[in-house]
């Protein structure tokens, strides 16, 4: 890796594209001396965005050349086949041909998904890349994963995100043996199917932090780092969370406007509802990590604003400086030694 790393960005990916792409780049080079940023899209359209800028220097920030732009509701099978010259393609490449050392790209996420994997291929030891993104917890947060990329799964494919689980949570909140819980329907060792109950037994005799099965209540409690399940499982937690907040939050607005009396209170605990809101905002946790490439890729929210954008850079920034892929490997061959003698 170069001393300063270098981030190649999808900057007309998203619902938003470049109008939002292009001023959380240049709030991220302002506040961070040390990395450099790839825009990957129209030179026309970046350059004219990038008129006026002062302060980014020519030798940290470059314009790569693409032609395509792959749409928000392209198939996966469409955006591969059909847009090579795309700038979520060129993006991966840049990475690929170690111009970059990290891909950010608030596009189309089966497609991320799709040509991450054809362009940067899975870390050996590795069937299949997973999401896992930050979840708010007591206390902090909770990484989890997988997110949505693998229904369904062996009792392997749930080791292997553990690993990967626990070197990306290590790295990012500089843990030295963070804690990984398998998601189950109960604590208990006879609880859940076949194969949670198999790779629960294969993570108890890894030397990974492994805690047992939790439930879903304890994604949010604070007593796991790391909470392991298979795509399916994990986005309909996801989606559940992000539900139950969204409702939590209009149901206080309409109880608010409901009285006189409540109006008085909803004002005297504003400062309240202030903090609750800024420690929950999804935009803190923007920037779901594509685990298990050969290469590291950050997936934007869709509809990230130039804040939510910035933190996904960030955990970019981050992956790279810790060489997050060399860490998944090494860690991954030191558990399949150990689950090989234990046999």
């Amino acid at each position: 890796m170069s001393e300063m790393p270098v981030i190649a960005v999808d900057a007309m990916g998203g619902d938003l594209g470049p109008q939002v792409i292009v001023p959380a780049a240049t709030e991220f080079l302002a506040s961070h001396d040390r990395v450099r940023l790839q825009l990957v899209g129209s030179r026309d359209r970046l350059e004219s965005l990038l008129a006026g800028q002062d302060g980014i220097g020519a030798d940290r920030l470059e314009i790569v050349e693409a032609s395509q732009i792959v749409s928000m509701d392209e198939l996966p099978a469409d955006a591969l086949r059909k847009k090579k010259d795309s700038s979520m393609r060129v993006a991966l490449n840049q990475v690929r041909d170690g111009h970059a050392q990290a891909c950010v790209s608030a596009g189309n996420t089966g497609a991320l998904l799709a040509t991450a994997r054809y362009v940067l291929k899975t870390l050996a030891g590795i069937d299949r890349p997973a999401i896992m993104s930050a979840i708010p917890a007591r206390g902090g947060h909770t990484h989890m994963l997988d997110l949505g990329a693998n229904p369904h799964c062996t009792p392997e494919h749930l080791v292997h995100f553990a690993v990967m689980g626990t070197v990306v949570a290590a790295d990012l909140n500089g843990l030295s043996s963070p804690r990984v819980g398998l998601l189950n329907i109960g604590t208990e060792e006879i609880k859940g199917n076949e194969t949670i109950r198999l790779a629960g037994q294969l993570l108890a005799r890894s030397d990974l932090n492994y805690v047992g099965f939790v439930e879903g209540y304890d994604i949010m409690s604070g007593r796991v780092d790391v909470v392991v399940t298979d795509g399916f499982t994990g986005n309909v937690a996801l989606k559940t969370m992000e539900g139950v907040a969204r409702m939590l939050f209009e149901t206080a607005r309409e109880e608010a406007r409901a009285s006189w009396i409540n109006r008085l209170g909803a004002m005297a605990a504003a400062p309240l509802f202030r903090s609750i809101r800024d420690r929950v905002d999804p935009r803190r946790y923007n920037g779901a990590s594509l685990v298990g490439l050969n290469g590291i890729v950050i997936k934007s929210h869709g509809d990230a604003d130039s804040v939510a954008f910035g933190n996904a850079l960030q955990t970019a920034l981050i992956e790279a400086q810790k060489g997050v892929p060399t860490q998944i490997g090494e860690l991954l061959e030191q558990q399949r030694i150990k689950l090989e003698q234990a046999v």
